[in-house]
């Protein structure tokens, strides 16, 4: 009988302690499995994240200066994980149609008071992000020499942009030449506000901003108005060949513009933010030599 009592009792110490084995054993189990699975959802987090897809934005320019500061740019922008596309433009309306209708993220070829006059003009729903430089502007002569030597009934071409008129007429006024009604703000002047013309000359301002670099070489004894980035693209130096050249003090900042929704968007910001870099302003200093002027407000 005590034999028997002993095996039963043996029995059920080993059952007992199998059971507890197993408990434990699943316990540890589920442990690893618990730490295996949240290991394996960090590393898979970790990886989406290396591997996310940079984010794209399209920026219309036009070609000097800039579509080449915007290359400059990119390799910037690829440290933020931010593709630069550029989209190159020879004139100034397509810019701001694409951007309106959603070909462009962004574009930047402009000055303020052009961009102010386009959506009062057009009703564009577009923000200034930023300004990034200064293009002096300035006034060519084949065969004029000097502002003293400026004949009677000389003909002034400038472009068909009146948010450039006010800008060229007040160089003028500056030198002497034409003096403008007082009571109107110059950048907002006109040809209708010159009060004084002693030397009589004669205004055209019919011309296409892109073609006034041909009719500087075509009209030989004409002052011709050019903005900086066509001066440069027709091989002028401002700072070298211009007859009357704009000071760096000047208003006519261009700027990154954006659809008003688009005002927050982080890679927008960020493209501002690298063009403002010191290394891209050196580069724009460096590289145009006072004709293109670097901002960082």
């Amino acid at each position: 009988m005590k034999k028997i009592l002993a095996l039963l009792f043996a029995a059920l110490l080993i059952f007992v302690l199998a059971a507890c084995g197993t408990s434990e054993n699943e316990e540890t189990e589920d442990t690893t499995n618990g730490t295996e699975e949240e290991t394996e959802a960090g590393s898979e987090e970790e990886t989406e994240e290396a591997d996310a897809e940079p984010t794209t934005i399209v920026v219309g320019a036009t070609s000097v200066p800039h579509a080449e500061v915007l290359e400059e740019a990119a390799p910037l922008l690829e440290e933020e994980n931010i593709t630069l596309e550029i989209e190159t433009y020879q004139e100034y309306v397509l810019p701001n149609e694409d951007l309106d209708n959603g070909t462009l993220d962004a574009n930047y070829f402009q000055h303020i008071p052009y961009l102010n006059d386009q959506m009062e003009q057009v009703g564009y729903d577009f923000v200034n992000l930023g300004g990034i430089h200064i293009e002096p502007m300035g006034i060519y002569s084949k065969n004029i020499t000097s502002v003293d030597e400026i004949p009677e009934g000389t003909e002034v071409i400038m472009s068909r942009s009146v948010a450039d008129h006010g800008r060229i007429l007040s160089l003028l006024q500056n030198e002497g030449n034409i003096t403008l009604d007082d009571s109107i703000d110059p950048i907002a002047a006109t040809v209708d506000d010159v009060t004084e013309n002693p030397l009589n000359l004669e205004f055209d301002a019919s011309i296409d901003a892109g073609l006034l670099p041909e009719f500087y070489e075509r009209e030989e004894d004409a002052l011709v108005a050019i903005n900086t980035n066509y001066a440069i693209e027709a091989g002028l130096a401002p700072s070298d060949d211009a007859l009357i050249l704009e000071g760096s003090e000047s208003p006519y900042v261009n700027v990154i513009a954006a659809r008003s929704e688009d005002e927050e968007s982080e890679a927008l910001q960020k493209l501002v933010e690298v063009l403002r870099s010191e290394e891209i302003q050196n580069f724009i200093s460096e590289e145009y030599q006072g004709a293109v002027v670097p901002v960082t407000e």
